[in-house]
């Protein structure tokens, strides 16, 4: 994020603000230059496409190689110094029943989420909170994210993977720690749903939910949910 902070920051361009679209794991990254990038320009619009927006659940990883020194779909050492510093998904596991590690260990994603107790920083939520639109696309059918919901924000209510709790039913959205009721009650989220697998998003699909917003005067209807 710091070295996407800088970039972003030394490009005249950008100056006056600009639109952010994560794919996937870039979500994070994207999120991170709204919310940690001191004295940049203001993100105006973001889209996240099949981003773990509210953590995934599993260290399977879809095969990913790093796995193998995680300790695989266990989780054994997911939150342990070492994983966290050498294996970059890890700063986004969130283990339903492990929810204390996760807190403790886990490195990035608690903290952009603002959900360290006694940590809750303000200025992350000020200015997430001043995005014109936030645009999330979930796929139907993606086999990545775990929940799939977690694109939405949605994820396991604690202690358990067989029950997903909505966007508006999390802790984060009720406590509004990073400010997504804030943008929601605004009318500024728009929950979409696509239907490949994930990241396979149509030209047809980029054309309706991606384009228009970015370019200047982007739609901000009331609506907060559209879904395809």
């Amino acid at each position: 994020v710091q070295i996407a902070c800088e970039k972003v920051k030394g490009m005249k361009e950008l100056q006056q603000g600009y639109n952010l679209v994560g794919l996937s794991q870039g979500n994070m990254v994207a999120r991170g230059l709204i919310e940690f990038c001191d004295e940049a320009p203001p993100a105006k619009n973001f889209i996240s496409i099949g981003g773990p927006n509210a953590g995934v659940a599993s260290t399977t990883c879809a095969g990913g190689p790093w796995c193998a020194g995680t300790g695989g779909v266990s989780g054994v050492g997911i939150y342990s110094d070492y994983v966290q510093t050498h294996y970059a998904p890890s700063g986004y596991i969130k283990l339903p029943n492990d929810i204390a590690g996760y807190l403790k260990g886990c490195r990035y994603l608690p903290k952009l989420n603002n959900e360290i107790p006694g940590a809750n920083n303000s200025i992350y939520k000020q200015r997430f909170t001043s995005l014109q639109n936030l645009v999330l696309i979930m796929f139907a059918n993606d086999g990545v994210i775990t929940p799939t919901e977690s694109s939405w924000f949605g994820f396991y209510q604690d202690g358990t993977y067989s029950k997903v709790l909505p966007p508006q039913q999390t802790d984060v959205y009720k406590e509004d720690l990073f400010g997504l009721q804030t943008l929601d009650k605004a009318g500024k989220v728009k929950f979409i749903k696509a239907q490949g697998r994930h990241l396979e998003i149509t030209i047809p699909e980029m054309q309706q939910f991606v384009v228009p917003y970015l370019i200047d005067g982007a739609p901000n209807t009331s609506a907060s949910q559209v879904v395809h």
